[in-house]
């Protein structure tokens, strides 16, 4: 009986694997080859041409632009996205009539359409916008800025927006962690008559990090493969000062030079790799039991 469950659990495995080959394991070391070739939509032959394309990436100004814009990206939004979500579940956990409906209100957002988020925020970020005036109501002129088409301003912008958009969904993994703590850590705390600061060191982050660690996974990956808030509010404006990563590859691919795109694409499936896996490695360390 138990070596025809072993053939059983087998037959499903192996499918399983194959699919996995198909779709992802292969298209993956087949784009890691073309990262180093000239292949191009207007050539019929592929040439083999070493580091040229990863040279090219760090030699050209838009390139490294891009970059340094995807980095900023991912550590402003890592950094809000969960000091944001953090402060709302544990204020949202607390004994409030409205927190439940409060609780919707945040979430909202992490549940529109990023389009949705772009027709609404392009006109309220414009210079003559909805944002510029109610500083101008309130006397604060000084804060009233070219958001969208300054170009040192832009990507901060962006990511200030998505900031927004997803701490909501931050704020649910937050609240299931926090709801997952036994209350009578906190009792006996109090008991020995420690603080609400205390508790929250001594108790709540080290019993919260299995749903830090998931939400800074969430918001470090996401961070670096950012696209679409970029593609939807500026398109990689004004000039090419809000270009990342994700918009880079989509002009590459677009013109046609599509070893250069891959090489793009690979380059960024490495550094979400070496960021990410040891930072995982790290953080499951830290955490502890009940």
């Amino acid at each position: 009986m138990k070596t025809l469950k072993n053939q059983y659990s087998y037959y499903l495995v192996l499918p399983a694997l194959l699919i996995y080959s198909i779709f992802f394991v292969i298209p993956a070391f087949a784009g890691f080859y073309y990262s180093f070739t000239d292949w191009r939509l207007d050539r019929l032959t592929l040439n083999f041409i070493g580091w040229d394309n990863f040279t090219k990436i760090f030699s050209d100004k838009t390139l490294t632009l891009a970059l340094k814009n995807t980095l900023i990206f991912a550590v402003v939004t890592v950094v809000g996205k969960n000091l944001i979500g953090i402060a709302l579940a544990v204020a949202l956990n607390m004994k409030l009539k409205t927190r439940n409906l409060l609780r919707a209100i945040f979430y909202s957002p992490s549940i529109l359409s990023i389009l949705v988020i772009g027709i609404v925020f392009t006109p309220m970020l414009r210079t003559e916008g909805t944002i510029n005036r109610m500083f101008e109501a309130m006397g604060l002129d000084s804060l009233s800025q070219a958001w969208l088409t300054n170009p040192s301003l832009v990507i901060w912008t962006i990511a200030i927006i998505s900031i927004w958009q997803h701490a909501g969904f931050q704020m649910a993994i937050y609240l299931a962690g926090l709801q997952s703590i036994s209350q009578e850590y906190y009792e006996a705390a109090t008991i020995d008559g420690a603080g609400s600061w205390k508790k929250f060191t001594n108790i709540t982050l080290p019993l919260l990090l299995p749903a830090i660690n998931i939400n800074l996974m969430l918001t470090l990956i996401g961070g670096l493969k950012v696209f679409s808030e970029v593609f939807v509010l500026t398109g990689g404006g004004p000039g090419n000062a809000s270009q990342v990563v994700g918009t880079i590859i989509l002009r590459s691919f677009g013109e046609g030079s599509w070893g250069l795109g891959t090489a793009i694409n690979t380059l960024l499936f490495v550094a979400v790799t070496i960021i990410a896996i040891p930072l995982l490695i790290f953080m499951r360390r830290k955490e502890v039991t009940e």
